[in-house]
């Protein structure tokens, strides 16, 4: 059952706001933040879906790919929705805080998969309220973000990655999650609106910098992350995303777990989730082409691009790429291609000059 759906529709979502371009040293500083120092950004994209009623626990875990039934309280974890034919309908994090299950996910996925999630519950006590307009979140990232979040005020324990406390900040009441482990030392705070602004500020006041979604979205592919909507589409099946923190092989019965298991017992997928260092900038979308049995034919392509600041001009990428070609010469139109392990170890180190 839902309720308190916000008035969004498709087309106000899947056209944000044109962001302002960001100089080369501008974005290298705010990547460097987040790899060396301590970056600071809004999260306000993200929407929360809370699920409350006695069988939510053992609904949702019929319903996604992650074992959901042993999540005990104060604990989250990441996992795909599917559809009967085992491809991807969406991705989300849940997280158990005891008396509900509250869903952290893209915005522009709200009306996607509210009505599929609400179509599922038949006689079931389980009830969907959209709470994103509640509060919104603020993400800070980097070695340095236990010592600014402290010098801000706000008490940091120990937490294990996707591990949620409640916490409190100037008589505010937040919620503080310690972020998956390809973010290295991050957090996200779940604050009211009206506190967000005055948080942020003492943030940046302690030592982090502001940080924008190109500086983000570097991150995320150097890390080797696929995004729904970009890298993950419909067509993808789960293991040929490469995401094998979404999947639970022992969980039991799920939607689409038949066409899960059929492709783990035939032990591989024939196109996998890789990475890409560019000699010229290519477009997502670009098609890989490689020679296979003395002919030219399109064997991958590009989902997520990144050009690289201060290296004149390089470029990474992530994409699909079929494994008959994984030792051959690859290209994109002529320009030579290569193929890199996920992550680009270098870069998330902070050495975008020297990948290999």
């Amino acid at each position: 059952m839902l309720t308190d759906l916000q008035n969004r529709t498709p087309e106000s979502m899947a056209n944000p706001p044109v962001s302002e371009p960001v100089k080369e040293s501008d974005l290298l500083a705010e990547f460097r933040a987040l790899a060396q120092g301590c970056g600071v950004y809004s999260l306000a994209d993200r929407a929360k879906i809370v699920l409350s009623g006695e069988d939510r626990n053992r609904w949702l875990n019929g319903m996604v790919t992650n074992n959901v039934r042993d999540l005990t309280p104060g604990q989250g974890l990441y996992a795909f929705l599917l559809n009967p034919q085992g491809k991807i309908q969406g991705d989300f994090y849940a997280f158990n805080r005891g008396t509900d299950i509250v869903l952290d996910l893209e915005e522009t996925q709200l009306a996607k998969l509210l009505p599929i999630l609400d179509h599922y519950i038949i006689m079931d006590d389980v009830l969907i309220t959209n709470a994103s307009e509640k509060f919104t979140a603020i993400g800070i990232q980097g070695p340095k973000s236990c010592e600014v979040l402290r010098s801000a005020g706000l008490a940091v324990p120990e937490l294990r990655p996707l591990q949620i406390v409640g916490a409190t900040w100037q008589d505010c009441h937040l919620i503080l999650i310690r972020a998956e482990a390809w973010k290295g030392d991050a957090f996200e705070i779940w604050i009211s609106h009206e506190h967000s602004d005055a948080l942020k500020h003492a943030l940046l006041q302690a030592g982090a910098r502001d940080v924008g979604k190109r500086a983000l979205d570097l991150y995320r592919i150097a890390a080797g992350i696929p995004l729904y909507g970009g890298d993950i589409r419909e067509r993808d099946l789960p293991q040929e995303t490469g995401q094998e923190r979404a999947l639970h092989y022992a969980k039991g019965c799920y939607v689409g777990q038949e066409i899960v298991e059929r492709i783990r017992s035939r032990g591989q997928v024939h196109r996998v989730f890789s990475g890409f260092e560019l000699t010229t900038p290519s477009p997502v979308g670009s098609k890989i082409s490689a020679e296979i049995a003395g002919a030219t034919k399109h064997v991958g392509e590009i989902t997520s691009t990144a050009s690289l600041p201060g290296t004149a001009g390089r470029s990474i990428a992530l994409g699909y790429l079929r494994r008959e070609a994984f030792n051959q010469p690859l290209g994109i139109d002529g320009s030579p291609v290569k193929l890199h392990s996920l992550p680009f170890t270098e870069i998330l180190q902070g050495n975008l000059e020297n990948i290999s």
